[in-house]
């Protein structure tokens, strides 16, 4: 597989009442084909976000929205292979600050190892922040409800004003 020159091809989701940020590292091929993130069927950010808030998810645009949630990447443009995250390189990281400042956004978290290096390497705001497993399938050693659990903290933050 070719390392490419990519920028990230679509922009974060969110809105004013935004309040918690997830972020991947870069778009998948498939979420780069969809135009939308965790776009892959083999990949288990949706059935995870459905188990997490007990409802079925018609629209993950609005579902995120509804449920106060920004999604975006750290990652601006990279060189990359198809959708490897151990072959990103010239990173260029998207400016999380900007977004934060526009939104009621209080935690950030980061979906996979690579994210969070990325977040911890080139982003410095005075957020918490909270390093979670990757839902892709190829992190096979962690099971959905093994998933679960350890989101389970995207609830608890996301319920602390309420």
């Amino acid at each position: 597989m070719n390392n490419e020159r990519l920028i990230h091809p679509f922009g974060a989701l969110y809105d004013e009442n935004s309040e918690i940020l997830i972020l991947g590292s870069f778009p998948s091929v498939v979420s780069r084909q969809q135009n939308f993130y965790y776009a892959n069927k083999q990949n288990r950010f949706w059935p995870l976000m459905s188990l997490l808030f007990e409802e079925e998810i018609k629209d993950r645009r609005q579902f995120c929205l509804d449920h106060h949630i920004a999604l975006w990447d750290v990652i601006e443009s990279c060189t990359i292979a198809g959708s490897s995250d151990s072959s990103i390189r010239d990173v260029k990281v998207n400016d999380i600050a900007s977004l934060i400042s526009e939104t009621k956004i209080r935690a950030v978290f980061t979906t996979g190892a690579k994210a969070a290096a990325l977040y911890r390497k080139y982003v410095h705001l005075d957020v918490p922040h909270y390093a979670l497993p990757s839902t892709s399938a190829a992190n096979a050693a962690m099971r959905l409800n093994n998933l679960l659990e350890k989101y389970t903290v995207i609830r608890e933050v996301l319920d602390e004003n309420t």
